[in-house]
């Protein structure tokens, strides 16, 4: 697992996805949300990337947390809060 590099996230900007912030397993797990990811930021403390949906809205991940990607999702773990961060790009329909 690596750290969280923003060129990972490229692909999946201007796309239609599915988030969630996950905890541990075996806890309460909330429901995934659709979105699309409209920008990446650092914050100004450069702790965090802001990973914007909108104009106000976004995840604010630890850059210390551990990233995997794979073809169609992206989950950093931030072992801290033991949360998962979880992008998962939503699968096109053929119609």
């Amino acid at each position: 697992m690596e750290h969280i590099k923003m060129e990972d996230l490229q692909s999946f900007i201007s796309k239609k996805v599915i988030v969630a912030i996950l905890d541990k397993e075996g806890e309460e797990q909330a429901p995934f949300v659709p979105k699309e990811i409209q920008r990446l930021e650092i914050c100004p403390d450069q702790t965090h990337l802001r990973i914007y949906f909108d104009l106000r809205q976004f995840f604010a991940v630890p850059l210390t947390a551990n990233v995997s990607l794979a073809d169609n999702a992206w989950t950093a773990y931030d072992q801290q809060s033991e949360l998962y961060y979880v992008i998962k790009k939503e699968r096109e329909q053929n119609d």
